[in-house]
Order: C-alpha cells, then sequence, then structure tokens
C-alpha cells in the first residue's frame, strides 16, 4: 500500500523558477510514488495578506493552474482547497491547547519570519499577529487531517515538522495512540538563485522568472541579469561561475553548456549574445508549460472541477480523522 504524503503551497503569487526546480517538480515525481495530497494553503495565506483577500481569492485558481501545468496529475494527486476543510480548523483549536507560546516563539522558522517583519515594519513586533505565530500549529492539523506520513520539506521546514511531531506524540500521550508522527522527506534541491544573483528567488525580490512569463518579459529580464562584474569589454575573459546568465543556462540543462562555458573563460563570448541565447533556450524550456497553461486558461471550468473533486475527496479523509481525535478525546457526543 503506498504512503501518504502531503504537501502545501500558499497562494500568494504564481509559480517561479525557484518553486519549480526547488518543490513543484519534485511532487510531479512523487505523485507516482505515494498518494499524494497537495493543499491550496488559503488560510495560511490569510496569516500575512489577511487585508487582501482578493489576491489570495484570485491565486488560488493561478496557483492550480501552474501546478498542472507543471505535470501535477489530478487523477494521481489529491489537489484541494484548506479553507474548505472544517476539520483541520477544529484540529487546529484542539492541538493550540498542547503547544506553549514560548514554544512556538522558539520555533526557529517562526522566529527568522518574525525578524523579517520586525526588520520590515520597523518596531517590535507589534504587527505579528496571534495566527502568524500559530501558523505551525495549523500546519500539524494540515499534515494529521490526512493522516500524512511522510512531508516534502527542505531543510528550512524542518523545525515546522518537528513542532507537529511534538503535538502527535503529546496528543497520543493523553489520549492514546490515535494520530501519525509524520517523517520529513527531504528536497536534495538547491534554493533557486535570483536573476541578481542574491541566494533566493522571491517576488518580493523582483529576482524572479515566473512560469507564467511571456517572451517579451522574459527577455527583458534575463538581459537585466547579474554577469561577472570584471568582464568590462566583450572580448575580456569572464568567471562563469560568477553570471547568472552561466547559472540559469546550467539550470535548465542547455545542451550547449559546454560551449558557453568555454567561451566565457576565454572572452570569445559577449554577454548580449550569451544572454540571447539563453532567452532562446528559457523559451523552448517553458514552451510546454505555456502550452498547458493556455488551454486551463481557456478551460477554468475544468480547473473549478479538478478543485471541487479533490477538495470532496480530502474532506472524506479528514472527516474519518475528525471521528477518530474526538472519540479519544471524549468529545464524540
Amino acid at each position: 500500500m503506498k504512503k501518504t504524503i502531503l504537501t502545501g503551497i500558499r497562494p500568494t503569487g504564481n509559480l517561479h523558477l525557484g518553486h519549480y526546480f526547488g518543490a513543484t517538480k519534485n511532487w510531479v515525481k512523487l505523485q507516482d510514488e505515494y498518494n499524494s495530497y497537495i493543499e491550496i494553503a488559503d488560510v495560511q495565506a490569510l496569516t500575512d495578506n489577511f487585508n487582501n483577500p482578493e489576491k489570495v481569492r484570485k491565486n488560488v485558481r493561478e496557483l492550480t493552474i501552474d501546478l498542472l501545468s507543471v505535470g501535477i496529475d489530478p487523477n494521481k494527486a489529491t489537489l484541494f482547497i484548506q479553507s474548505q476543510i472544517p476539520e483541520i480548523a477544529e484540529l487546529t483549536v484542539f492541538y493550540s491547547n498542547l503547544v506553549t507560546m514560548a514554544r512556538l516563539y522558539r520555533n526557529p522558522t517562526v522566529k527568522t519570519e518574525i525578524a523579517q517583519k520586525k526588520a520590515i515594519f520597523g518596531n517590535d513586533g507589534e504587527s505579528v499577529t496571534y495566527g502568524f505565530v500559530g501558523y505551525p500549529v495549523s500546519q500539524a492539523a494540515d499534515i494529521t487531517a490526512f493522516k500524512g506520513e511522510l512531508i516534502p520539506v527542505g531543510e528550512d521546514q524542518l523545525p515546522l515538522i518537528e513542532q507537529c511531531r511534538e503535538i502527535v506524540r503529546k496528543f497520543n500521550n493523553i489520549y492514546g495512540n490515535t494520530l501519525i508522527e509524520p517523517e520529513p522527506l527531504l528536497s536534495d534541491n538547491p534554493r533557486i538563485k535570483g536573476l541578481d544573483g542574491n541566494e533566493k528567488m522571491g517576488k518580493s525580490l523582483g529576482n524572479a522568472i515566473y512560469l507564467a512569463d511571456n517572451e517579451e518579459v522574459i527577455s527583458k529580464k534575463i538581459m537585466s541579469a547579474v554577469t561577472d562584474t570584471k568582464k568590462i569589454k566583450k572580448d575580456d575573459p569572464a568567471d562563469p561561475d560568477k553570471c547568472m546568465v552561466y547559472y540559469y543556462h546550467k539550470l535548465i540543462d542547455n545542451p550547449n553548456i559546454d560551449t558557453v562555458c568555454s567561451e566565457c573563460k576565454k572572452g570569445s563570448r559577449g554577454c548580449v549574445a550569451c544572454k540571447k541565447e539563453l532567452i532562446n533556450q528559457m523559451n523552448e524550456f517553458l514552451k510546454p508549460i505555456r502550452e498547458k497553461r493556455k488551454y486551463y486558461e481557456e478551460h477554468p471550468e475544468e480547473v473549478d472541477k479538478i478543485l471541487k473533486e479533490g477538495t470532496i475527496k480530502a474532506k472524506e479523509k479528514a472527516e474519518s480523522t475528525i471521528k477518530e481525535v474526538k472519540s479519544a478525546m471524549m468529545i464524540d457526543y
């Protein structure tokens, strides 16, 4: 019997190459090996977008189209909307009694994100909401509602999985062996750098290539990519490892990569020509994704149907779990 994996993604924007190579490409492979649930985490998206619900609502469908376009198959993976599973909210309330605020504030992932908010808003944390601090509890509810056994994550997300494991252990210790303690399924994919050389590609940094970008946008973005600053003239030799254009040539497996590298080092390749080649290669790489995206954009009713059917299936699983949980807690009146 296939093990169950659960992963989630917040609908706060379209997928970019960082998402694709860092996570969703792996999810496509995993759907063949496991019983896969993929959550569109709209409730968690509201933790830092609570004043912009229109954005979250719009991006639920946009994100689903992205996932379908990269190869997520609704016949293999269950795509569902978090807010449509009220059992998750119930479990979040139950689990909140098992976690102290001090423990939440010690969570390394939460600490990092709170520090980022303080830096942005320039205060001592008054802008940090209860929902934001408590989202690891909600995430534990996501995982356990579907009896998630394996959770695909990067190393930076390990503290969140450990928080879930602690909640499961405490629940089972008090109420009896009811919940499954999940294991992380570590991704070996590195964090994808941005066009500006930043170690992380992100929307807020303005350094991302999105899977939904058209050819004109791709061209403008790549032409602005950072190259080796020591290369001043066209025929100056350069270090390809200090060039983001070369980095992306490698990322999308340009078959001409060896030539790109050697010509860059010898100074026989200009940056403009190299960028133009990358533009062509990037558009070839994105072509099948764009074709699928165009189909789903023209058939929104099919996207809605996939989400509706997936959510119904997910709800059935969550209802079974909440029944067991309430029985264990002796509140199954």
